[in-house]
């Protein structure tokens, strides 16, 4: 979120937009430890999700506060300042009130899923079982559950870290055997919580915290691209690849950019929906591989 506001005004806005965004990724939050990372009275933050937050489908369990599984990861950064802002200037104008607020966030989910946004899972037949992970990854207790790839079933028992709303999709980030792995929960059933527990891996954690994808390999890849003038600016405005680093801007308006993969997969179909504006300088094992399926395509 950056450096703290120095106004009133804008601090609040700022706890606001990182408040609902945090809620947005699903996370569980706890007010005396949101107090301490925003230099609040916990009453402060007790108003901001009992008052401000008023028209938000929050839940509460065991003095964690959650956004309801059904609304999660459906909001872009542009929805959520416009609601924070909205929401803290809620005191000054008596006709934003909480019913206004839930009308215009649920119209806004709606035009996400039907018109704006990509297609959402709907979890609302899985519910239970969201919050059931949810509660072990809490608790640090592993789970066990039958997941289906393709024509595959396979029963696994994992360590759960947390859930990740990528793209549209909920994944079960965990580890089996102590490698990182990422699962599809609609894919995942017979769910069972066990008693055993494990202790948290800090460098699991760590590339949780800094890693944009689902692909969740420690071992990565460094990509370099090429981004020509006329699609440069998007690459400027936000990142589009994993990972993304302006390395140089050059003087014609192109871009020279890094990006950090752990499987050709995961650059070579964004790289064919930019060209021919963007092109892969290195590795070379790579950009042969993406030519040799564009020549396979244009034969067929």
């Amino acid at each position: 979120m950056g450096s703290m506001p120095n106004t009133d005004h804008d601090r609040l806005a700022w706890r606001l937009t990182a408040i609902l965004q945090k809620f947005n990724q699903g996370e569980q939050l706890n007010v005396d430890e949101l107090a301490d990372e925003f230099g609040v009275h916990r009453r402060t933050i007790q108003r901001d999700l009992t008052e401000r937050f008023a028209f938000l489908p929050i839940e509460k369990s065991n003095d964690k506060y959650s956004l309801d599984p059904a609304y999660m990861g459906k909001l872009t950064f542009r929805d959520i300042e416009r609601f924070a802002s909205l929401a803290g200037l809620k005191g000054l104008f008596p006709a934003l009130d909480t019913q206004f607020f839930r009308e215009l966030f649920d119209s806004r989910l709606q035009d996400t899923l039907t018109i704006h946004g990509p297609s959402y899972e709907d979890l609302q037949r899985r519910i239970e079982d969201f919050r059931q992970l949810q509660t072990a990854i809490s608790s640090c207790r592993k789970v066990r559950f039958t997941y289906t790839k393709e024509n595959s079933r396979k029963n696994v028992e994992v360590e759960p870290y947390r859930l990740i709303h990528h793209m549209g999709i909920w994944y079960l980030a965990a580890t089996d055997a102590g490698k990182p792995k990422s699962y599809s929960f609609t894919k995942i059933s017979g769910l069972e919580i066990l008693d055993a527990t494990f202790k948290p891996q800090a460098d699991i954690r760590a590339m949780l915290d800094s890693e944009d994808s689902i692909w969740l390999n420690e071992k990565k890849t460094e990509v370099i691209l090429t981004i020509a003038p006329p699609v440069a600016i998007y690459f400027r405005r936000r990142k589009l690849i994993a990972q993304q680093v302006i390395e140089k801007e050059l003087e014609d308006g192109s871009l020279i950019v890094s990006g950090r993969f752990a499987h050709p997969n995961q650059i070579l179909p964004i790289v064919r929906y930019w060209l021919p504006h963007v092109r892969i300088v290195s590795p070379i094992s790579w950009r042969d591989e993406l030519e040799s399926g564009l020549k396979g395509y244009l034969a067929s």
